[in-house]
């Protein structure tokens, strides 16, 4: 969490977030006021801030990771524009430390060169374009990241991501997967694309596949930036 989240939370007057992120952040909210709920129902408590905000009261609307990378932030921002409040009440977007730096650190250097990150949830995008597009940054020679690989309803969908990766990438290529970085209970695996599906997935988790140039290092996976070493 960075220093101007942290302060932020401070200042706020009422939080906002899905009860898994408000529990992550408990020893931060004290005695003020907390309106949570629970999974997919995120337009209904986004609405809610921006009502309680429209009310007169400073609000801190949570997401994990990064606001703005499958976040609140853009809903929030939409729920405003449609009732007219944009440049009415104040907004502050504030960054965080997103799955795909955090696992990456953890792995050692598998971003160096450009990558794309890709969510595996069919829930808001439907299968055929997530499809396409892993089928384009795995031509292309991307580094890809990937979010929600898996869940307890969804388990197919990596499945199919391995089969495409298969298909423009070696089987060698290396694979990481941290779940829950920078959490409690965290772990990180390096494994391979052809091994991927040897190892459990889930929506806590981040994948990491490697382009042609990545390579393992010891404990590290490196995917070189060019220079001449």
């Amino acid at each position: 969490m960075s220093i101007r989240a942290r302060e932020a939370l401070a200042d706020a007057e009422v939080i906002v977030g899905y009860i898994t992120y408000i529990d992550l952040i408990r020893d931060f909210i004290g005695e003020r006021e907390v309106i949570s709920t629970g999974m997919t129902r995120e337009i209904e408590r986004c609405r809610k801030a921006v009502e309680v905000a429209s009310a007169g009261r400073r609000v801190a609307v949570v997401s994990s990771g990064d606001p703005g990378v499958y976040g609140m932030a853009g809903l929030v921002l939409e729920i405003m524009e449609a009732q007219g409040l944009l440049g009415v009440i104040p907004v502050e977007i504030i960054p965080g430390i997103t799955s795909a730096t955090a696992s990456a650190a953890k792995l050692g250097a598998p971003l160096m060169h450009d990558f794309a990150v890709i969510s595996l949830s069919d829930l808001l995008t439907p299968w055929e374009t997530i499809a396409k597009r892993l089928e384009a940054a795995a031509r292309a020679d991307f580094v890809i990241v990937l979010y929600n690989p898996a869940s307890k309803k969804r388990t197919w969908q990596i499945e199919k991501a391995q089969e495409i990766f298969l298909r423009h990438k070696p089987p060698t290529t290396p694979v990481g997967i941290v779940k829950n970085a920078a959490r409690a209970e965290e772990t990180v695996v390096i494994t391979d694309l052809q091994g991927l599906l040897a190892h459990p997935v889930d929506m806590l988790s981040t994948v990491i596949v490697g382009n042609r140039s990545t390579r393992q290092a010891g404990n590290f996976m490196i995917t070189p930036r060019g220079y001449q070493v």
